[in-house]
């Protein structure tokens, strides 16, 4: 059992540092596709790029403010929004759909779509039986364009502090268009390629219908899987192919393609911190970033890998043999400790996707989890993620800086009242839309017995299921707990509209924040000025983080995970 549990261990530390690894070599990579410089991928992708400027009507040298750049982006997802609505309504009437699939109804359609649309990939449907494969298809693109949206509208932050004072801030169109040319694409093409090798399925076969040698009919469902797997964790989506996501043998055949998706589901947010270093040209800032990040991610992964390989002591107490650990939901090909770095790496970067089933994790792993959702900014979605961090370092430097006695000041831009007002409205939106959509349900779920049926758990796992629905979907994550019943017209459409709120607001109040401090006049910096690449300001900064968490958060995880906690012991 010892060699065992140091195997497992020893997965996830090598994981982890090749991740980082990997992150920081693609986040220069990003710095030269972004700023323009030469690139090893210039002879294949400049032709394609110059292609697509043509015909979309693109001026590759014309640049925008912040305005122009966020309408850019609202104009084209709300293109993307119309298409997938008409065509998840009309499935059953469209093409390369040989298991006959029907269409979606109209509430379902609209989680889905916004789901897809926002990066987040909630999924109220069994994809096996309610989609087809062009529907799955779309959702594909849809993968690509929504992590190419946040990763374009995060490099327009970047490119407010590289002058000194910038009114222009860069163009969307055509940071969108190379983070799909240029990274999305050729990372997914490659991990595609090695996932068919380890045994991923990729055709457009129907079901196959087997008996099996227990004389049970079986139907075993195929498709263009590894096709879908790699963007699903490159952009941190997180939707699976199958009903059983990440989990199931076909998207996630042995224990390389397991690392190999959790390193995608890192490399992008990681290398981005780092990117960011390069446009402003200070490293040393990119790098405090990165440990603050680092610290609030090791302290949940730590406790939860913990936790799972210690199990459950009321079975324990049973006289159970558990040396293998809390394997309640868990693959026995991925073990224990595997699955507790999943359950946090998948929360913190808003990836969604799982390796187990998160209602049978232990409460505070369920609790760490929502934590990493409801920060939402360690590591974080590929572009939101950073956005969402760029939100706390303005109030760290406002805060610090009032502690000090110093007109707060960043990268040499004065922080004032306008900025200010965003950056906390948008604080307050977080906690917000979760805990008023939460107690709306619970106020719903207690008051009329026909909704009873959404729980299969009452108590405080069933309330953990409830809080970590709406979490879920205000961080843009996508991951949930089986034990809610949400295929409804409630759970789709409230989810749905605390899915638009926690996405645009955050991209357009942080770009706005980013292009406001740009076009300002630059402050050289002074004896006075308060410096934030330093490893105390890196302090101050995750205190901020983990005391706005505390304070908005507590009382709702006292009453699920750590009131569940208590009732096992």
């Amino acid at each position: 059992m010892g060699s065992i549990l140091f195997s497992h261990l020893a997965g996830i530390v090598v994981t982890y540092l090749l991740t980082v690894f990997i992150g920081i070599v693609l986040g220069r990579y990003m710095y030269k596709v972004y700023s323009g410089d030469p690139t090893w991928s210039d002879t294949l992708f400049v032709p394609i790029e110059k292609l697509i400027f043509r015909v979309c009507r693109i001026h590759a040298k014309e640049e925008f403010d912040w305005k122009d750049n966020m309408k850019m982006m609202l104009s084209i997802n709300l293109i993307w929004f119309i298409i997938s609505m008409l065509l998840l309504t009309n499935m059953k009437w469209l093409p390369l759909n040989p298991n006959h699939i029907s269409s979606m109804s109209p509430d379902l359609a609209f989680n889905t779509t916004i789901s897809f649309l926002v990066n987040c990939d909630l999924q109220t449907y069994i994809p096996e039986t309610q989609i087809s494969y062009l529907g799955q298809i779309w959702l594909m693109f849809l993968q690509f364009v929504s992590a190419a949206t946040g990763m374009a509208a995060c490099i327009l932050i970047f490119r407010a502090f590289r002058e000194k004072s910038l009114s222009r801030i860069g163009n969307f169109e055509v940071y969108f268009v190379k983070s799909i040319t240029r990274i999305l694409l050729p990372l997914s093409l490659l991990l595609s390629i090695i996932f068919i090798w380890r045994g991923m399925p990729m055709n457009f076969a129907a079901n196959q219908h087997i008996i099996t040698l227990e004389h049970h009919k079986q139907t075993i469902a195929e498709g263009p899987v590894a096709a879908f797997v790699p963007i699903k964790h490159l952009g941190t989506n997180g939707g699976g192919f199958f009903n059983a996501n990440s989990a199931h043998p076909f998207e996630n055949p042995d224990y390389l393609t397991n690392m190999l998706e959790m390193i995608a589901q890192a490399v992008i947010p990681i290398g981005l911190i780092f990117t960011f270093g390069y446009f402003i040209r200070n490293r040393k800032l990119a790098w405090i970033i990165f440990c603050v990040m680092t610290m609030g991610f090791l302290l949940l992964v730590i406790p939860n890998v913990w936790m799972e390989i210690q199990g459950n002591p009321a079975i324990r107490a049973l006289g159970i043999d558990n040396r293998l650990g809390n394997m309640e939901g868990k693959e026995v090909r991925l073990g224990t400790a595997a699955s507790g770095y999943w359950s946090v790496i998948t929360t913190v970067i808003s990836t969604g996707s799982t390796n187990a089933m998160l209602g049978s994790y232990m409460p505070l792993s369920a609790m760490n989890m929502l934590l990493g959702m409801m920060v939402n900014a360690f590591y974080g979605g590929v572009g939101a993620g950073f956005i969402n961090f760029f939100i706390y370092l303005i109030l760290a430097v406002f805060i610090a800086g009032m502690m000090v006695g110093r007109t707060p000041e960043f990268m040499g831009k004065k922080i004032e009242a306008r900025e200010m007002k965003i950056a906390a409205l948008l604080v307050l939106l977080h906690p917000f839309l979760i805990l008023i959509a939460t107690a709306w349900a619970i106020y719903v779920y207690l008051h009329h017995p026909v909704y009873h049926a959404w729980i299969m758990n009452p108590g405080p796992h069933g309330f953990t299921a409830m809080l970590y629905e709406y979490t879920s979907a205000a961080a843009n994550n996508g991951s949930a707990f089986a034990e809610l019943s949400a295929n409804n017209p409630w759970w789709n459409i409230s989810t749905g509209i605390v899915l638009l709120l926690g996405r645009y607001p955050s991209i357009i109040g942080g770009v706005a924040i980013a292009g406001l401090l740009g076009r300002k006049q630059y402050v050289p910096q002074s004896a006075g000025t308060l410096r934030v690449d330093t490893y105390t300001f890196g302090v101050v900064l995750f205190a901020v983080i983990v005391i706005i968490a505390a304070l908005s958060f507590f009382p709702a995880l006292s009453l699920g995970p750590i009131a569940e906690y208590f009732l096992i012991h």
